[in-house]
């Protein structure tokens, strides 16, 4: 993920020295306190990297007898709390440096889509060859990945679904094994994750297992940065133009720490959810990606879900020969208002005049109302429903 955080080349805490003295963040103690558990992870793994290589015994070498593992390196961190308090942030600076060189930087969500599709894909192959299934498929998997990344870095963990639940404890059990090291964000506490799911109960072992490997740090704090930066934009542009596209460019980027996005496909309900640009929290696609396809509540409660802030662009004056794209955005507009999501669009006028007529234009009436209370400081203050 592109991103402007600067590298020193020594490590997450001199990174965030450099962007206090460049002006572009306020010293934070809460921050600086995570930010030197970071730094002590990217010291022992640059202590690894500068470590004579191991040497294999002849048969080893033939591959044959026993073949030593990877060097164990540091289990990892597990960064949690509110949106705004800067995990993203930290994540970069951590991330721009580390002396791994297979790593990788992932959102949680599209890293488990992944391991399902892995899992499937060898239960298919095994069965066109007509071999047995295995007793435990999971296992395989976490070593291919282990093979390809030493580094794993997540966004945003939060489990959402049963079957991820059912499968993430044998997975990092194995990656753990395998000496993977792992940070992650979330907003939850780890005794927090996938709360109220089913089967929970065989999901908690999991939960044992993260508190275990890797250390648990919560980033509070009062101050919401993200908020801060949100209630300096402007949340509704219109009329339509260059300067508003520009606009909502210079949004995306202050509100995810500088990085132009990537897009990202989610799932739900077996149903792919295309965002066409990402960061860690902030989503931005333009009016017709998601109101001029077929796309319903479930849809929306999916992003909804994966983001506090959406941006849409180039919403559209509608009428009579465009209902079934009014309908849809009255439903986004609905879903991201119960969730409490912060909007930031263009439009080609006001919420007023975006469906004068047609049917259902009275019933409209009460996205025009949402619209407006969205730009208003008390719903900008209230929580993000995840």
């Amino acid at each position: 993920m592109e991103s402007s955080t600067p590298s020193t080349g020594k490590g997450p805490m001199a990174n965030l020295a450099a962007r206090r003295a460049a002006g572009e963040i306020h010293a934070d103690p809460v921050q600086e306190k995570v930010v030197a558990r970071l730094q002590a992870i990217h010291d022992q793994l640059s202590a690894m990297a500068a470590a004579p290589p191991e040497k294999k015994g002849f048969l080893a070498r033939l591959g044959l007898g026993h073949v030593p593992k990877p060097p164990e390196g540091p289990h990892g961190l597990y960064i949690w709390g509110s949106v705004g308090r800067g995990k993203s942030m930290l994540m970069d600076l951590f991330f721009a440096d580390a002396p791994v060189a297979k790593k990788r930087r992932v959102h949680f969500h599209e890293f488990m889509l992944e391991v399902q599709a892995r899992l499937h894909r060898r239960r298919e192959e095994l069965a066109a060859k007509g071999a047995p299934p295995e007793s435990d498929t999971i296992v395989p998997i976490a070593k291919e990945i282990a093979a390809e990344t030493r580094l794993l870095c997540f966004d945003e963990f939060q489990v959402t679904n049963i079957a991820d639940a059912m499968i993430l404890g044998r997975l990092f059990e194995t990656l753990f094994e395998e000496g993977i090291t792992v940070i992650a964000t979330s907003n939850r506490a780890p005794d927090d994750l996938y709360r109220n799911g089913l089967q929970r109960d065989r999901f908690l072992p999991f939960i044992e297992l993260v508190k275990q490997r890797l250390e648990v740090l919560e980033l509070g704090g009062s101050q919401d940065y993200r908020m801060g930066r949100l209630r300096e934009l402007d949340l509704y542009l219109t009329p339509l133009g260059a300067w508003a596209t520009k606009k909502l460019d210079e949004a995306f980027r202050a509100l995810s720490n500088g990085s132009s996005g990537e897009p990202r496909v989610l799932r739900t309900q077996g149903r792919d959810v295309d965002v066409p640009r990402a960061a860690p929290g902030v989503a931005m696609a333009h009016f017709i990606d998601w109101c001029a396809k077929p796309m319903g509540a479930a849809d929306f409660l999916c992003i909804a879900d994966n983001f506090h802030t959406v941006i849409v662009a180039e919403i559209p004056k509608m009428g009579p020969d465009s209902r079934d794209k009014a309908v849809r955005f009255v439903t986004m507009i609905d879903t991201f208002y119960e969730k409490k999501v912060k909007f930031i669009c263009s439009a080609a006028a006001n919420p007023g005049n975006l469906y004068p007529e047609g049917d259902g234009s009275f019933e409209f009436q009460r996205t025009v109302s949402r619209l407006m209370e969205m730009q208003s400081p008390e719903y900008l203050n209230l929580e993000h429903i995840a």
